[in-house]
């Protein structure tokens, strides 16, 4: 038996956030409360991560087994076809899940597993640095983080504006990667595996890049016809490989518009609450981009997801 550590917020209909690996469900802390005005938010801790212990050591933590894990506290919640959000591995989960359960819609934050083959080199490398160092520096990296100069060092990688984020979040974020027991064996059951196309998707998707994302090259990372026919894609200008504290405002206008606008806010934003439960080609693509985040805010609307021209399939290998 395993628990999954979630924190749940807001009214209407439900939204799931999924994380990415060596993270935790606080790195949408930025955009929780504004996305509680809209939906009834349940932030997960996957297993491995967070407050979440690591699925038994007879079970491989594939994306697919992760997912199951998801399905089973969504059950528990009484839960069914959420709206699902996923920054990284958590966009992979977020697939896995689609494809063995209803949801109502699917975006998709800077999205692993679209290598052609096996996880590309250069990001296998950069997640196990980025582990080692969190492990054996983690209290000078926390002390690093407390300055501006010090998060723009530590989080230049993953983020577009590291400034941004609060010195408290920089430290929960430290400590998410290097305490995260999940971490290794969730990268060897990801490392030769990819994201495949699965025509029995059928939930609206929007997938999201941030213009600054260093982690994701286009060339090796990208290959979008591996996405759910149908995916539309935007663009978050300024952000980097985790959005959600390079610019709130435009990931949660994003997700917003993703849903189809048939998010309707409920009563009042409720009392959130920490939980704990038991886990019992791109043939159809629309390719769009977000208005400059800026732009959306000068006008007081979501960011534009239209469509701009048909997408044509990446063809470099990974």
């Amino acid at each position: 038996m395993n628990t999954l550590s979630y924190a749940r917020s807001g009214a209407g209909e439900t939204l799931l956030l999924l994380h990415g690996i060596g993270c935790s469900r606080g790195d949408w802390s930025a955009v929780v409360p504004a996305l509680a005005e809209h939906f009834d938010v349940v932030a997960v801790d996957l297993p491995g991560f967070g407050a979440t212990p690591p699925l038994p050591p007879e079970i491989e933590p594939t994306p697919a087994a992760l997912a199951h894990a998801v399905a089973e506290l969504l059950d528990e919640l009484g839960l069914q076809a959420p709206h699902v959000a996923g920054n990284s591995l958590g966009c992979w989960v977020a697939l896995e899940l689609a494809a063995a359960r209803p949801v109502a819609s699917l975006t998709l934050l800077s999205p692993a597993g679209l290598g052609r083959r096996n996880t590309p080199l250069y990001d296998s490398i950069t997640l196990r640095a980025t582990h080692w160092g969190a492990r054996r520096a983690r209290r000078l990296l926390e002390r690093m983080v407390g300055t501006r100069v010090g998060r723009a060092v530590v989080f230049a990688q993953t983020l577009g504006r590291p400034a941004r984020m609060t010195p408290e979040q920089a430290r929960n974020a430290v400590r998410a990667m290097a305490y995260g027991p999940g971490f290794d064996a969730v990268m060897r059951a990801t490392l030769h595996r990819h994201i495949t196309p699965d025509p029995t998707i059928d939930a609206p998707a929007t997938v999201a890049f941030g213009s600054r994302d260093r982690v994701l090259l286009p060339f090796q990372s990208r290959h979008l016809d591996q996405l759910p026919p149908g995916t539309r894609v935007a663009e978050l200008p300024g952000c980097g490989h985790i959005p959600m504290t390079d610019d709130p405002e435009a990931v949660v206008s994003l997700i917003v518009a993703s849903t189809g606008g048939s998010a309707v806010p409920g009563p009042g934003t409720g009392a959130g609450h920490d939980g704990r439960r038991t886990r019992s080609d791109a043939q159809s693509e629309v390719i769009a981009r977000s208005t400059s985040s800026r732009a959306a805010r000068r006008a007081g609307t979501a960011p534009a997801i239209r469509p701009v021209r048909a997408a044509r399939p990446t063809t470099a290998a990974s």
